[in-house]
């Protein structure tokens, strides 16, 4: 901060308490840039995150039910606003950096396809040759290669601290601690090799309250959109503990209210009753942990940021309610095969026919061999709206099913 006009500028790390991810001491961008005198680096982050290309199109891609369904139900830019802001709520309360906080919030669902988890299932089918997909590595390839707006490297030059929050949110990817169970990712492990982002261990906590709050948005709002949908009746609730227990108090305390406010009031106490626990249940492993610093956080034996252990079987217990109830229910089943076709056809014409792509993408593809160019075909269709893949297919198929 050279220029004396922002010396009173508070970018410090006063507030932070010691186990927080302290901006000062960032570990920088694969391209070294100047440092801002307004922003922090983590600012800075989230700024290019909400600027971003990718971001936009979280507006018309889908989270549970596509767009033609209504306009109320939740699409992948609301869900990542909803995670945004629960995360930001355990950011404040344990002192944590809230930039970086948000930025991984708002980034975790960027490498999302169109049509949600069916339009993954389908790419991943098909790339399955080719190293398969996952939506957390397409995240990291938008960020760092993808989105071409900047006149000095490619993708956002995000810091370090928020694409090891972007790969290692769950927890670590290699190593004795690992969560993640599979073969890690193919372009996790190229980004790896060019820049480390120390796969064995954990993720600053403020990843870690990203995570859980993906967890708690999707568990609560899934919920809400299950009811708005007619899949589950509000008596329906009572089977779940955590969510049948609100419903009695709001009903004892609301006699008579109706059901759109009922719902709503069950809903914000579900989100408090998850976060509260979660708050609750960090402090105490961070003393047993004796945790101090965000070195201790990044060597630790385990998550530190989560559900106590009878909060844990609530929500895994509302989650197989939500798969037997909302995503496996008849009608959401037949709209996501549907959709999975759409994603399939077209990956299968783009790879035959690379000119049927739009723009720089049907460039060169002469050049490519058949992993380079099935890989542009993956980053092509990956990237798609719901709205625009459904376009495409009209566009290339005679007969394009009616996703409803």
């Amino acid at each position: 901060m050279s220029d004396p006009i922002f010396a009173s500028i508070g970018l410090g790390r006063s507030t932070l308490a010691s186990f927080a991810s302290d901006p000062a001491q960032s570990r920088g961008r694969l391209f070294p840039e100047p440092g801002s005198p307004t922003r922090t680096p983590f600012q800075r982050d989230r700024d290019r995150i909400v600027h971003s290309t990718a971001f936009r199109r979280l507006k018309h891609k889908t989270q549970v039910f596509v767009a033609y369904e209504g306009d109320h139900f939740r699409t992948r830019l609301t869900h990542t606003i909803e995670v945004s802001q629960i995360a930001r709520a355990f950011a404040r309360a344990l002192r944590l950096d809230e930039d970086l906080t948000e930025a991984i919030a708002l980034v975790h669902d960027f490498g999302h396809t169109p049509f949600g988890h069916a339009g993954e299932r389908a790419l991943h089918r098909c790339m399955a040759p080719y190293g398969g997909f996952d939506h957390n590595a397409q995240s990291l390839r938008i960020v760092t290669a993808l989105e071409r707006r900047y006149a000095e490297f490619d993708g956002l030059n995000l810091s370090f601290e928020t694409l090891e929050g972007l790969v290692k949110h769950n927890g670590p990817m290699l190593g004795p601690y690992a969560t993640w169970h599979e073969e890690v990712p193919r372009p996790i492990l190229e980004f790896d090799a060019r820049y480390p982002l120390d796969l064995e261990r954990f993720a600053t906590l403020e990843a870690q309250a990203a995570a859980i709050s993906d967890d708690i948005a999707y568990n609560t709002h899934d919920l809400d959109d299950g009811l708005r949908a007619g899949l589950i009746e509000l008596d329906d609730l009572a089977e779940l503990e955590l969510a049948g227990t609100i419903l009695s108090e709001v009903r004892a305390k609301y006699p008579g209210l109706d059901e759109a406010r009922t719902v709503h009031e069950i809903m914000r106490r579900h989100i408090t009753r998850m976060v509260e626990d979660v708050i609750a249940s960090t402090l105490r492993r961070l003393r047993e942990d004796g945790i101090e610093t965000a070195e201790d956080v990044r060597n630790a034996k385990r998550t530190l940021l989560c559900f106590s252990p009878e909060m844990e079987e609530l929500a895994a217990r509302t989650k197989r309610f939500l798969f037997a109830r909302v995503y496996r229910s008849e009608g959401v089943s037949r709209v996501m095969t549907r959709a999975e076709g759409v994603v399939e056809d077209l990956f299968r014409r783009y790879v035959a026919e690379p000119s049927q792509m739009h723009g720089a993408w049907s460039l060169e593809v002469e050049s490519l061999d058949e992993a380079r160019l099935t890989r542009r075909v993956s980053d092509y269709l990956s990237g798609m709206t719901d709205s625009y893949a459904v376009s495409e297919h009209c566009r290339l198929f005679d007969d394009t099913p009616e996703l409803r």
